[in-house]
């Protein structure tokens, strides 16, 4: 759960705030209507729909998804797997009675655990469900960037970096994101091809 409450955090607070719901809608759909995990996430989904509606200047539909999202996160109490609902639910008062104060200041930061999730603090499963969920947003291919996120992985046992330091700068750079994308393909395809030929010495040999 930790995975993927952190993943949708960082994406929201690296401004995509349409994007950030998708981090958590599967695991939402899996759960228990009405249980305390269902509820967050919920309440978190519609959270930064709400905050995605006021910078598009849909008042009345940011004020109806704050008063929803109230709803659900109001029976978790002030702290809840780490985030600070309390917190939360005050914002949504706030964006309900006021929502053009989003044309006066930046939208809020969300908190795990007392820190501002960013990309860079991501761990490499978080990043992956990160990258996934930017990819939902525009013509990418998942599988290219679940793999990247396999090789990451496996990067991080050898002390590399270069699949995650690319992952990172596919999520946080939305203006040079199709450039970061080119080379990730380029890299993961590299990658799959030199497995496919290891593996293929081990294919068809005579006994």
């Amino acid at each position: 759960m930790d995975h993927v409450l952190r993943a949708g955090i960082a994406v929201y607070n690296a401004g995509e705030f349409h994007a950030a719901h998708d981090a958590w809608e599967d695991r939402w759909l899996e759960l228990d209507s009405g249980s305390d995990d269902e509820r967050l996430l919920h309440g978190l989904i519609q959270f930064t729909a709400a905050i995605h509606h006021a910078r598009s200047r849909n008042w009345s539909g940011c004020v109806g998804l704050c008063s929803s999202a109230i709803g659900y996160l109001e029976p978790l109490g002030e702290q809840y797997r780490g985030v600070d609902v309390a917190r939360i639910r005050s914002i949504l008062r706030a964006f309900a009675a006021d929502p053009e104060r989003i044309e006066r200041q930046s939208p809020p930061k969300l908190r795990h655990r007392g820190t501002v999730v960013t990309v860079s603090t991501l761990r490499i499963p978080e990043l992956t469900i990160a990258a996934a969920t930017i990819a939902g947003e525009g013509e990418y291919d998942r599988s290219i960037l679940d793999d990247a996120g396999t090789y990451a992985a496996e990067e991080a046992d050898r002390g590399q970096s270069r699949f995650a330091g690319l992952l990172t700068e596919f999520i946080r750079n939305r203006d040079r994101r199709a450039v970061v994308y080119d080379r990730l393909q380029s890299h993961v395809e590299r990658r799959r091809a030199r497995e496919d030929d290891v593996s293929g010495l081990f294919d068809g040999t005579d006994e």
